[in-house]
């Protein structure tokens, strides 16, 4: 699953839920911005007019209630005065976009080199149209209001630069036939989004694979789960259920979910094969 990743790590398996305090910490943000801005001698509408947004985007920004984008951050403490303590910043307002369980993945994904992925419930988040990943979110039990859902949709779809990365990372997928068919969001969500498939399973470092439901061996009944290979030669596997993840550096557990993935790509139609299907169901749509 990808409902958004992570914990932590240890030399074998970590796992637990990190408080999220990313709400505080973004509401602390806001104080900050407010009292710089009012130090110098600035409406909200006068500092909007000079960093280029609106004034209502200014009052969410110092209000808490929306997460300001990396250009935002360093236009206002440019403006303010600020002299770097906004910018300092920055680090901590990115990972503020993503769940508690999500962070720490969500910072080693970037760097990439390889990354592998097994899922069984929904389309991967890196593979989802912006609808696709809006239907998700609305979906979400507990509720989420509305600024949230708007905020983890941003955070989802920065997180595709991956794909238009250079040198560019060596990314698979293999997807669940069920999950391809499951029409979350209505019929136009779903028909963008298996185009979306197609585009990027063209791409030349993605490959993309089906496992088909009527296949009598699976080896992958334990669950989904996500390889990710860094620029130092780290090797690591994510897991996630609900909202509890794991991140696995240890080679004894890490090796095992590398073997099951090979069985699973050798189980799966080709990606060739996998593009065919995806276009036969985009016409049955």
């Amino acid at each position: 699953m990808d409902t958004g990743a992570d914990t932590g790590a240890d030399s074998g398996a970590g796992a637990g839920v990190e408080p999220d305090s990313g709400g505080e910490f973004l509401r602390c943000f806001g104080r900050q911005v407010k009292l710089l801005r009012e130090t110098s001698g600035l409406t909200q509408a006068q500092l909007g007019e000079r960093v280029g947004y609106g004034e209502a985007q200014i009052a969410a920004v110092e209000q808490g209630r929306r997460i300001p984008r990396p250009e935002l951050v360093d236009a206002v403490d440019r403006e303010v005065g600020a002299r770097g303590v906004l910018v300092a910043m920055k680090g901590e307002v990115a990972k503020a976009r993503y769940p508690g369980f999500f962070r720490r993945y969500a910072q080693l994904e970037p760097g990439a080199v390889e990354l592998h992925a097994y899922d069984t419930h929904m389309i991967k988040g890196l593979l989802q149209t912006e609808e696709y990943a809006r239907a998700v979110f609305r979906m979400w039990r507990p509720l989420l209001d509305e600024e949230t859902v708007e905020q983890r949709v941003a955070a989802r779809m920065e997180r595709q630069k991956l794909f238009a990365r250079r040198p560019a990372p060596l990314l698979s997928f293999v997807v669940e036939e069920h999950v391809l068919r499951r029409p979350l969001g209505g019929r136009e969500v779903s028909r963008g989004q298996l185009e979306q498939l197609l585009l990027y399973g063209h791409m030349r470092n993605v490959e993309l694979q089906v496992m088909p439901t009527g296949r009598e061996e699976h080896a992958g009944l334990a669950g989904p789960f996500t390889l990710i290979h860094l620029g130092d030669q780290r090797r690591m596997a994510y897991t996630e259920v609900q909202d509890t993840s794991a991140l696995y550096v240890d080679p004894r557990k890490v090796s095992p979910l590398e073997a099951t993935y090979g069985i699973l790509r050798a189980q799966a139609l080709t990606p060739r094969e996998s593009l065919i299907f995806i276009e036969k169901l985009l016409g049955e749509l």
